[in-house]
């Protein structure tokens, strides 16, 4: 499959058989979503009905599905793991309001809609997100070869443009053969597939397109910028490489396109750090053994991503720790605990913050992968010592105090972390780093862990507000009574007395559940 772009953003894709021609519709099917409509157009046996068909197997993930022609009924509807899915064919169609009587053209947000002959529903099918293909047979090869030309408007003009420099990229990679499986992504705009060839082998395609801009919140910097999260996939490939060469396991990077933000990398599988009772203690004690493993070393801050191209990683100071505890004030007071506090005790706020990252500063910084918890932390029993744990999502790693990544680990936001694992864990940590270095501080560095848990806990209460208030993803609300017990427990360390006095006084719904979850961590 060859691919020539027009100046009008017209991608011509020549597809040589009909192999091609089903590996268009598996590259359109991984990035189709609610809301989207396929427009099919092309003389009669242009392929129309075939390209139609198997975008509906691959969405159903159901190569056999049957998929009749809906010439005659018009529109078919199917139920997929992707949302529901109409085929529409309006051939028989004799004018738009013909549409009307059938319903066709009806939430068309909730639903993806492929249909073939649009012309003949005149305006009625929006533009917006419309993606346009026109096949024809391909005059120097007409028995099997097809030429489709795919435009669509600004919303299309990205993900055609990474769809088909991903088909590039695995064609390359020798992975043309590849079933694509969408996999279950996480908050953020990465998008991630498995792939797996015929002989069974897998690897993970990481679709992370430079992040855009948002609105200038701070100093005529966007909260992205303040708040140090990773630009473009250069942080992670520079981190994955940098952790590779201590001989952690993160992926191995098979292939790259680092200017459309495509990765293709090793599976290290499913196997995590919990089961359906909860942690898995022996598992966490591990983790908690890596990150003093990785902190006993003297680490670089600038890695290398490619020839002639470094990255440079970020501290985590106090203009991105700030914003990210000012998320509960954003987010939770209002949407949660139904509060707008007064500019008074927010300022009071800020400045018992300000004290506390103080401290927090005065230590020297090491890597913090920063979401080092259970989501993100694989396990490999084939392999041995610390390579045991396979490592992902770090690239928005920073330059942070050793505790952050531990507090991130011992009071997991998507599970329950018992109070005496905790303990467990930070004993671990602490006994591997005196085992390197018998003058390590535990009391201080305990300290520390109590205030960076309680920023983090509080980030992230900021944080699954906002996905449900302003993102339409209510689901990350069953996590917050977690978030609220851990930030009580917390609260109960003597450096943070006066931010517990705090709360107590204007944000006193964290302290509905009694507080028999307290740790003790002095």
């Amino acid at each position: 499959m060859t691919d020539e772009v027009s100046r009008a953003g017209t991608h011509r894709l020549q597809l040589d058989d009909e192999a091609a021609t089903l590996r268009l519709a598996a590259d359109l099917a991984a990035i189709l979503k609610p809301g989207d409509i396929v427009a099919l157009s092309g003389h009669l046996g242009a392929g129309k009905s075939m390209l139609a068909r198997a975008i509906l197997r691959e969405l159903a993930e159901d190569p056999k599905l049957e998929a009749p022609s809906p010439t005659f009924t018009l529109v078919q509807s199917y139920e997929t793991p992707r949302g529901t899915v109409l085929h529409a064919d309006l051939y028989r169609v004799r004018s738009p309001e013909e549409l009307d009587d059938i319903g066709l053209v009806e939430e068309l947000d909730r639903l993806i809609l492929l249909v073939e002959w649009p012309d003949r529903a005149g305006a009625r099918l929006p533009g917006g997100r419309r993606l346009d293909i026109v096949l024809d047979v391909d005059p120097d090869n007409p028995e099997t070869g097809r030429i489709a030309d795919l435009s669509g408007g600004v919303l299309w003009r990205q993900r055609l443009a990474i769809a088909i420099a991903t088909r590039r990229l695995i064609d390359e990679a020798g992975w043309d053969d590849a079933r694509r499986d969408y996999m279950q992504g996480d908050a953020s705009s990465r998008a991630y597939e498995r792939l797996t060839r015929p002989d069974g082998s897998s690897a993970v395609l990481m679709i992370s397109p430079p992040r855009p801009d948002g609105p200038a919140i701070r100093l005529g910097k966007p909260y992205s910028a303040i708040a140090h999260l990773a630009e473009n996939v250069d942080a992670f490939v520079a981190m994955d490489r940098g952790l590779h060469s201590l001989g952690y396991s993160a992926p191995e990077i098979y292939a790259q396109d680092l200017s459309t933000g495509l990765l293709l990398i090793e599976d290290l599988g499913s196997e995590g750090v919990v089961d359906a009772q909860g942690p898995i203690p022996d598992r966490y004690e591990a983790a908690a053994r890596l990150l003093a493993d990785l902190h006993r070393h003297t680490l670089p801050t600038i890695l290398p991503v490619a020839e002639g191209r470094d990255h440079v990683l970020p501290d985590y100071d106090r203009g991105a720790l700030a914003i990210e505890t000012e998320l509960i004030l954003e987010w939770y007071a209002p949407h949660i605990a139904g509060m707008t506090l007064p500019a008074v005790a927010q300022a009071e706020f800020a400045r018992i913050w300000n004290r506390l990252f103080d401290e927090i500063l005065e230590a020297a910084g090491t890597w913090t992968l920063r979401d080092f918890h259970s989501p993100n932390l694989i396990w490999l029993p084939g392999r041995d010592g610390h390579a045991k744990l396979g490592l992902i999502d770090f690239q928005d790693a920073v330059i942070g105090h050793p505790a952050y990544d531990l507090a991130s680990l011992g009071q997991d936001a998507r599970i329950d972390v018992p109070a005496a694992l905790e303990l467990r864990l930070l004993a671990a940590y602490g006994q591997a780093r005196r085992a390197h270095d018998p003058d390590f501080d535990l009391a201080g560095f305990a300290r520390a862990y109590a205030i960076l848990g309680t920023q983090r806990n509080t980030k992230i209460a900021g944080i699954f507000a906002r996905l449900d208030k302003r993102d339409g993803k209510p689901a990350y609300l069953k996590h917050l009574p977690r978030i609220e017990a851990y930030l009580r427990r917390n609260l109960e360390h003597p450096a943070l007395a006066e931010l517990k006095g705090w709360h107590q006084a204007h944000l006193p719904k964290l302290f509905e559940v009694g507080g028999a979850d307290a740790c003790e961590l002095r």
